[in-house]
């Protein structure tokens, strides 16, 4: 654990280059702006939606408890008819950005402590440091990508929007790679 301390400076500067990282390609390049699409029926849809005054939560249209029930005829056709959803309803009013960048850190904390963690368990600290961070970028690359693969292959998030976000992956594991590289504890 007193090796871990040793390494509160390159955790904590990974985590604020992801952030900077993350804030410029959201802020400044927005090249996720057009994974969103407008339905040309909003209001209509939104207006229904309130009349059913749905929790906060995931939902499916159409819902399906199992398998089973996937086979009957009634399921099959309102698949086949679609349209096929998957959905997360949020709280009213505007997004909570200051909650939600202060959980942004604190997970970009917790992945850089869990890289370096892994890094100085599987080399201990005398490696040099070009491999600790290349052990660094690596597992971030995964922590930061996997979360889109996975919605792309289960929620039929589009490829191209899963592409993006490996890419903002690789940003995120190169600059804590880097912080690594730079801060790594030597002798």
């Amino acid at each position: 654990m007193n090796e871990l301390a040793q390494l509160w400076l390159p955790i904590v500067v990974a985590a604020v280059l992801v952030f900077i990282a993350s804030s410029l390609i959201h802020m400044v390049f927005k090249w996720h702006n057009s994974d969103y699409r407008k339905l040309a029926n909003e209001d209509d849809v939104q207006a229904v939606m309130r009349t059913g005054a749905p929790a906060r939560g995931m939902y499916t249209i159409p819902h399906c408890t199992d398998m089973k029930a996937m086979q009957d005829e009634a399921m099959q056709k309102k698949l086949n008819d679609g349209p096929v959803v998957f959905m997360t309803v949020m709280r009213n009013g505007p997004p909570r950005m200051g909650a939600a960048l202060g959980l942004w850190y604190l997970l970009n904390l917790a992945i850089a402590a869990i890289a370096g963690a892994v890094a100085l368990h599987a080399f201990g600290l005398s490696i040099e440091p070009a491999r600790a961070a290349c052990a660094v970028g690596s597992i971030s690359f995964l922590a930061y990508g996997g979360g889109g693969v996975q919605a792309g292959i289960w929620m039929g998030k589009p490829w191209g929007s899963v592409a993006k976000d490996l890419l903002d992956a690789l940003i995120y594991g190169a600059v804590s790679a880097l912080a690594f590289w730079w801060l790594w504890p030597t002798g």
